[in-house]
């Protein structure tokens, strides 16, 4: 498939979804206080950002409620707090992951809900029950997506068999996610390929999320967009798990869409996300460079890290035969 676009040009179709809460609620346990997040809502809106992400929805039977913040569960009445009917242009999205979610108990019909979208996350393993979430979720009026995760781990034709399945779903985007921060641009184009190829021929679109575990998460999202794919996932400051993400004020800045606007976004960094970097890590570090570079789950890194440890050669050693 041809490039339909470069990296100075404009393209209409391009949309940023901020999953600040969602990536960023893993590194805190969810713990945003009400405040921030309205002011992380109302600096999305402003920025001109087309999707927020709240956070997960996912089952409290399987989740300890007294363990984390109430955006791993994202209630209705607690997004309603904040965005009341959302009187913005701004869709408002949550995550929930395969077999991690009671359908029937916590996903009510889209009439009675502020949310408009449910991003599924399965691995490819998974795919045919991500499809029944999809299904469902559709079913009550939702928009939904599929983001498949770790494909650095997955071969071609597996990868090409998942897709050609789930672009026969409901799902509006497929989105390619670098779990592992393991991908380089040259690996990224060929796999935007494949994606915009089965895309194509079921009219779906494209999206990506990328981690920074290799400083690399913004090169390749803006290389992706290059190829074709029109949904980009950023958070402020980076904040996500581990190494964090492609940066959302980055992605404002570079995209020449004028309804986009970096000084809301600025704004909110300057009041919130600097005093909060002081009490939260995360971003890059050389254990999560490592993990990128070995292809292997980050939190491997995050242990080395709680740790205290700085023997990096010798994490080379333990990483290096995990799969």
């Amino acid at each position: 498939m041809e490039n339909v676009g470069n990296l100075q040009s404009f393209r209409k179709g391009v949309k940023i979804l901020d999953a600040t809460l969602r990536d960023g609620g893993i590194v805190n346990s969810f713990y945003f206080k009400d405040d921030f997040v309205k002011a992380l809502y109302e600096a999305n809106a402003a920025a001109g950002v087309d999707i927020m992400e709240f956070g997960y929805k996912v089952s409290k039977k399987m989740f300890d409620t007294s363990k984390f913040g109430k955006w791993k569960f994202c209630d209705e009445k607690d997004i309603r707090a904040i965005v009341g009917e959302n009187k913005t242009d701004m869709l408002i999205s949550v995550m929930s992951d395969v077999g991690r979610v009671d359908l029937k108990e916590e996903v009510i019909p889209k009439k009675e809900s502020v949310i408009d979208m449910y991003r599924v996350a399965t691995y490819v393993h998974q795919v045919p029950t991500a499809i029944e979430m999809i299904e469902y979720c559709a079913k009550m009026g939702y928009r939904t997506s599929c983001n498949v995760m770790a494909i650095s781990k997955v071969q071609e034709s597996s990868l090409r068999q998942a897709l050609e399945i789930i672009a026969q779903s409901p799902a509006e985007i497929m989105v390619i996610v670098d779990s592992y921060g393991a991908l380089y641009p040259e690996q990224i184009r060929p796999i935007c390929d494949t994606y915009l190829e089965i895309a194509a021929k079921y009219g779906k679109q494209v999206g990506i999320h990328a981690h920074n575990n290799q400083q690399l998460a913004f090169a390749n999202t803006i290389e992706a967009c290059a190829k074709g794919v029109n949904y980009l996932d950023g958070t402020v400051c980076g904040m996500g798990r581990g190494a964090g993400n492609a940066y959302t004020e980055a992605l404002l800045g570079f995209l020449k869409n004028p309804k986009y606007k970096m000084e809301p976004v600025l704004k909110f960094i300057r009041e919130y996300m600097n005093p909060l970097s002081k009490e939260v890590k995360w971003g890059y570090d050389t254990a999560y460079l490592l993990t990128g570079i070995y292809n292997v789950h980050p939190y491997a890194a995050i242990d080395f890290i709680k740790a205290h440890r700085e023997d990096y050669e010798q994490f080379i050693q333990e990483i290096m035969g995990v799969d």
